[in-house]
């Protein structure tokens, strides 16, 4: 386990200096509607980042869940880190509809008549008049979970210990609370400086970044997690977390070399 601040954590700074970097970067062309909607269109470095975190992060969940099954046996914990695993990878796919687009898949009459972008995927799909899966029922349930998960729990946590415990039984651990606001800092300013009806895919990309950074920390490193660690020797472990920030600077570059090749097939 690492025992140093969340200040002082490669992993965990890299993740806030990724999600500060693309505020910066939608504030900075903000003027230009053409410019902004290039960063938030589908296929644009917010989306195809958030697919790469995702992606990532479904891959972390579950391969934390089978190494705690290997060295611990199937319990409840290795359970819900799996499940999660797979929650996270339909999350991945859906962000880019099952590959539809990138694979020109023409989208089923149903699709076309019930998802409000007409394309393959579950979270767009029509409730009532101008209302959709996504922004009717999924987004309060996030904002209400994510309240909970990082504020909420966090702050009961450091009084009573066993709030903490009962929640790692489910295989689920407790951001920092500092990291936490920051995150939530970073959403409320995108949505107080940026005006586009696309604009809450900022806080999405903030949420993918957020939880593949802490995931990574508490999982694999034990920050903030009693729970045994994927890597257990300091040495180890402080030699890992700046490979992984590294990855994650990767990601961001990927995204944007998509994007960019995505821009260009379109022009």
């Amino acid at each position: 386990m690492l025992n140093r601040k969340w200040y002082s954590h490669p992993v965990l700074l890299t993740g806030i200096a990724i999600n500060l970097f693309v505020l910066i970067l939608a504030v900075s062309v903000k003027g230009s509607p053409e410019q902004l909607m290039r960063v938030l269109t589908e296929d644009g470095i917010v989306e195809w980042m958030q697919f790469l975190c995702f992606a990532m992060t479904a891959g972390l969940l579950v391969f934390a869940g089978v190494e705690r099954w290997k060295r611990s046996g199937f319990d409840l914990a290795t359970l819900g880190m799996l499940g999660l695993g797979l929650v996270v990878a339909a999350a991945a796919m859906e962000e880019i509809s099952w590959f539809q687009r990138i694979l020109h898949v023409q989208s089923s009459e149903f699709f076309q008549q019930n998802n409000r972008q007409g394309e393959t995927n579950l979270h767009n799909l029509a409730i009532g008049k101008g209302g959709s899966i996504h922004k009717t029922i999924m987004l309060k349930m996030i904002l209400l979970a994510g309240l909970t998960h990082n504020v909420i729990l966090p702050l009961l946590a450091r009084s009573r210990p066993a709030v903490r415990n009962f929640v790692e039984k489910f295989g689920v651990y407790l951001p920092p609370l500092p990291v936490s606001v920051i995150y939530l800092v970073l959403v409320a300013l995108s949505h107080v400086l940026i005006e586009h009806p696309r604009k809450g895919e900022l806080g999405e990309l903030f949420g993918a970044v957020h939880y593949m950074s802490t995931i990574f920390a508490a999982y694999f490193l034990g920050f903030g997690y009693s729970q045994p660690a994927v890597f257990q020797q300091t040495v180890e472990a402080r030699l890992v977390d700046k490979l992984f920030s590294g990855v994650m600077l990767f990601l961001l570059l990927t995204a944007w070399l998509l994007s960019a090749g995505a821009g260009a097939m379109m022009g």
